[in-house]
């Protein structure tokens, strides 16, 4: 199902994104312009009425769009996961003492050693998908990755490698 988001410029105010919910119900945010958010849940019974209106400080609404970002990624990645057998995916933290903190990916090699892909790495709330392998990793990277078994245990054992000189 495609959802309809739709923009109303809010003179003096901000502007508000409402969208419809498949079992009904209206909900939107409203940006003001000195950078308040407000989430807005409409009344069942008469959808121009606010029901509740809950404002949100710039961690709040970091998180919850980290949360929903997120979740909605995994769940894209867990469907795809459930049509192809033997095809996993998995979160991996990038440990403090790893050796590849501030590396690229492409120094991990991990996709020639390993034959798994990382797909997306989740860093305070930003979801980079698809790094490219001149990404820099950042000690808690969640880092996301797709394989078989064996391929993400390596992908763990590559990050977890600490630097003997560090």
């Amino acid at each position: 199902m495609r959802v309809r988001v739709e923009q109303t410029a809010l003179p003096g105010i901000g502007v508000r994104h409402d969208l419809m919910t498949e079992s009904g119900r209206r909900l939107g945010v409203v940006s003001h312009r000195n950078g308040r958010r407000d989430l807005v849940l409409y009344d069942p019974d008469d959808p121009d009425s606010c029901q509740h209106d809950i404002p949100l400080t710039d961690d709040e609404a970091e998180a919850l769009a980290d949360i929903l970002g997120a979740s909605l990624m995994l769940g894209q990645l867990s469907g795809l996961r459930e049509q192809a057998a033997g095809l996993l995916t998995e979160q991996i933290v990038m440990p403090a003492g790893s050796k590849y903190v501030n590396r690229r990916l492409g120094d991990t090699k991990a996709r020639t050693r390993t034959s798994a892909s990382i797909v997306a790495v989740l860093r305070q709330g930003e979801v980079n998908v698809s790094p490219d392998p001149t990404f820099r990793f950042e000690a808690g990277d969640v880092i996301v990755v797709v394989g078989t078994r064996q391929g993400l245990d390596g992908v763990t054992a590559i990050l977890a490698e600490t630097d003997p000189d560090g």
